[in-house]
């Protein structure tokens, strides 16, 4: 049982600060004793005392006594706090034993409250999704309050606080923090498709995004070199396995929702193979299961970090897993990283056109509504995905939009300057190059046959994928390579070189 008020206020956040002190005695180096210090034992006992009041506290909001859980709570992390303080200067005092304290709170949390980081800063309103007076979509819980079991456990209780996950960790909050932002901000506009899909297979929504954030960062049109494609990476033919056809030239990898359905039985598939082993199933996903299922034969059990199992993983693999659960472990604990994830409101909302433009041409005259500082054209494209966002779309026709857009619509983009400039912009002219003659194929050192190319007139609805698989002995990265194509773009009536192979 939850009790709200408490647990608003029941944040783990203070307990950063305490490891942001810490960590300065961890990087402040010499080598440390074999035995602690009288020093260092007290410290590590009024650590010990700490954490057992943050039990209390948990115990106390559990029987109803909040003021009391609340009085208990602080008094912990004050004693946490003054401890952790004091370790840089106490000879002996070892760092990790104030982290595995800070990860076991942490975890201790999951076990007892649905409610994440995030929500103390909320105020007394209902969060953003909650249910109350809410039906279909909007009734979608808040992303932070998902933390869910995965087949019985906590997920948190999964994901081992390793040397891989910590260095990952770092990664997504300083070189990659970037990318999380965006991924975050994309994946709250298309949660509405894709977090429901995950709830069918009863996974856990941090665990969606830790995968979405690695794979595509949030882009629905993601295509790798390899030839995955949208927003969870599918390749073509674990694609048809789980249902992700092409249909009326449309690649349904690209589709959100079919995705994420498609990840989940995928995700619920190798979870059974592999006895829940949840490393193991990511590793799978990564870098095939046919691979994973030898490495490991019948001992479903073995740690994914095994020398026997982890020497033998690509690069990419053994980089992969521990940065899907080092996102997934952020999603679901931003404050006590010192991270903060922008509020959005991803609620879903349509307009019918009432007059005809392209998305371009929308993202043109919307601007920064909303507060969108970045503009609105990867969302216009995530949520329109079958579209192609160069072509005018007539009249009367209906476009995916956040909800937050379906009044800047109104009145920016129906009347006035804004679609004027935004359609003299889209129908501007650029000069065409003729392109030069392509030289003979050089012959094959080898003996093998040359190839030739041919031209190709791109359709409506054809994507650079659908049109590799077409010709059967190339590559996406050759084709869009042999055409100069930036981010692997067409569109309809473009001419492409193609290799014709013998």
């Amino acid at each position: 049982m939850v009790f709200p008020a408490f647990s608003r206020s029941l944040r783990v956040a203070p307990l950063a600060g305490a490891m942001m002190l810490v960590a300065a005695c961890s990087s402040s180096g010499g080598t440390k004793p074999a035995t602690p210090t009288p020093q260092a034992n007290q410290l590590y006992a009024q650590l010990d005392q700490a954490s057992k009041g943050y039990e209390t506290a948990l115990t106390q909001a559990r029987a109803g006594n909040a003021q009391a859980s609340q009085q208990t709570l602080t008094t912990a992390l004050d004693q946490l706090q003054n401890a952790s303080a004091h370790c840089p200067s106490t000879p002996g005092c070892d760092p990790q034993r104030f982290f595995s304290a800070f990860d076991r709170l942490l975890r201790l949390k999951d076990g007892n409250f649905d409610l994440g980081d995030d929500m103390g800063s909320m105020g007394d309103d209902l969060p953003e999704g909650s249910d109350a007076g809410k039906t279909g979509a909007a009734s979608l819980p808040e992303a932070q309050r998902s933390v869910t079991l995965l087949r019985g456990q906590q997920l948190s209780q999964l994901i081992a606080m390793n040397g891989p996950v910590k260095a990952a960790l770092e990664m997504w909050l300083t070189q990659w923090r970037g990318n999380l932002m965006d991924a975050y901000v994309n994946y709250q506009f298309l949660r509405y498709q894709m977090w429901p899909e995950y709830q069918k297979q009863d996974l856990p929504e941090a665990l969606l995004f830790g995968i979405l954030a690695k794979e595509s960062g949030g882009k629905v049109h993601a295509v790798s070199r390899s030839g995955a494609a949208g927003p969870l990476q599918f390749m073509y033919a674990t694609g048809i396995r789980f249902g992700l056809n092409t249909e009326d030239g449309f690649d349904s990898r690209f589709d959100p929702a079919e995705s994420a359905r498609a990840n989940a039985e995928y995700m619920d598939e190798q979870l059974k193979a592999f006895n829940n082993n949840l490393e193991l199933t990511l590793a799978a996903y990564n870098g095939g299961e046919g691979r994973m299922r030898r490495l490991v034969g019948d001992n479903t059990t073995v740690s994914l970090y095994d020398p026997t199992i982890y020497n033998q993983l690509s690069q990419e693999t053994r980089d992969y897993v521990p940065s899907v659960l080092a996102a997934a472990w952020l999603f679901l604990h931003p404050e006590s990283y010192n991270l903060r994830f922008p509020h959005v409101d991803g609620a879903q909302g349509s307009i019918v056109l009432k007059r005809p433009a392209s998305l371009t041409e929308l993202t043109v005259c919307l601007g920064s509504a909303g507060g969108m500082q970045d503009g609105w054209f990867r969302t216009l494209r995530n949520l329109n995905p079958r579209l192609d966002p160069q072509v005018s779309q007539s009249t009367g026709v209906r476009i995916m939009v956040p909800k937050v857009l379906e009044k800047p619509y109104e009145a920016r983009c129906t009347s006035g300057p804004w679609p004027i400039l935004a359609n003299d912009l889209h129908t501007a002219v650029i000069p065409v190059v003729p392109s030069s003659p392509s030289p003979p194929p050089a012959a094959s050192s080898r003996g093998a046959s040359t190839s030739r190319t041919r031209n190709y007139t791109v359709k409506r609805g054809d994507t650079l994928t659908s049109i590799v698989s077409k010709v059967g002995c190339s590559s996406v990265q050759e084709v869009s390579e042999m055409n100069d194509l930036k981010h692997h773009q067409i569109k309809p009536g473009q001419v492409l070189r193609l290799p014709t192979c013998r």
